[in-house]
């Protein structure tokens, strides 16, 4: 057996034993789909969401949505994105709560900083339309805590967790008291001087991103720092290039595939990439900004345009799972009741 293999079976089992399991259809959930293929470092491109869905999925007949928000997560499974990135934080009187900013100012039609606010308190304002602005309309969704974020995706898609408060532990223990170790993905940095962080709680058990951080101009550490970190026991499940010149990635994808890992690397913006492009390059040209980077070594690639995103990797891999419309069964059928059928889009 090659190591890759091995650190990919390893990962799975410690990763996604738990994740659960679509009993009406007797089969894995889409969660463990979705597990299984990160776990391949050769498994094709995973689709990441930068605070959920929250642009326009015109190809699905969707609209804009407030970013870290349940409807953003619901466009996410609807437009069959891989994971879901999304934002952590603490309110005042200790509840986890998914907000990016430290302030509610953007995102909602409220101020304060989110440190500051009880769970009531950041309960009662209303999440701004899209990426927010005051310029931006209110809509009917609120802030949502942690728990209430992962029961609502539970099975449907893998969580990508940004822990914005030094509150890793924290996240980490909510997560395992959820029964939701099996979708959950955390990430933290690591420099060239940092510890190997899977040897580290909460890294050691849980699955992990590092965060590559380069100290010299030309990210050729970078490549060092990633196998420093591939010699923990515990390895990152993938590892996250920071802005970085082109010339710095033949190296790092090697790195990489020694390891028997994924590159991840954003599409935000201008690109993380210098050279690549960024999301607005690849809505006109998507084989040029995400076909380049997949050809250049990298497998994760986060984007605000995950829906255009889908439908290039749908065209450069038609094996790709597609989404359907199947029924399931919500009501088991008693003497006096028939079965109650919904059809429900989902991506398998």
């Amino acid at each position: 057996m090659t190591i890759s293999y091995l650190r990919a079976a390893a990962f799975t089992a410690a990763l996604f034993a738990a994740a659960p399991v679509d009993a009406q259809a007797g089969r894995d959930s889409r969660a463990v789909v979705i597990a299984r293929k990160i776990a391949n470092p050769t498994g094709g491109v995973i689709v990441v969401a930068h605070r959920g869905c929250h642009n326009p999925a015109p190809r699905h007949g969707r609209g804009s949505t407030p970013e870290n928000s349940l409807t953003a997560l619901d466009q996410c499974i609807a437009i069959g994105v891989d994971v879901m990135e999304t934002d952590v934080r603490r309110s005042r009187d200790g509840y986890l709560v998914m907000i990016h900013d430290d302030t509610v100012d953007r995102t909602t039609d409220g101020h304060g900083r989110v440190a500051d606010l009880t769970l009531a308190q950041l309960r009662a304002l209303r999440l701004r339309e899209n990426e927010g602005g005051a310029a931006t309309a209110s809509t009917d969704q609120r802030i949502v805590t942690l728990d209430e974020m992962l029961t609502h995706g539970r099975g449907k898609i893998i969580f990508n967790l940004d822990v914005k408060d030094a509150i890793y532990g924290e996240v980490a223990a909510a997560v395992k008291q959820s029964g939701d170790v099996g979708q959950v993905i955390v990430k933290n940095y690591a420099g060239i001087a940092s510890p190997l962080l899977g040897d580290v709680a909460p890294y050691n058990a849980t699955p992990f991103i590092a965060m590559l951080s380069s100290g010299a101009a030309d990210g050729l550490d970078l490549s060092i720092v990633l196998a420093q970190q591939s010699a923990a026991v515990h390895r990152p499940v993938a590892y996250e290039v920071p802005r970085m010149p082109s010339s710095a990635l033949p190296m790092l994808a090697q790195a990489a595939r020694t390891a028997g890992a994924r590159l991840w690397a954003n599409s935000l913006w201008e690109g993380f990439v210098t050279g690549f492009g960024g999301d607005l390059d690849a809505l006109r040209d998507p084989d040029a900004v995400w076909g380049r980077l997949y050809r250049g070594g990298v497998s994760m690639i986060q984007t605000d345009e995950p829906e255009a995103l889908v439908a290039y990797e749908k065209r450069r891999d038609p094996n790709r799972p597609v989404c359907e419309q199947r029924p399931l069964r919500l009501q088991a059928p008693t003497a006096t009741r028939k079965p109650h059928l919904e059809h429900r889009r989902e991506c398998l």
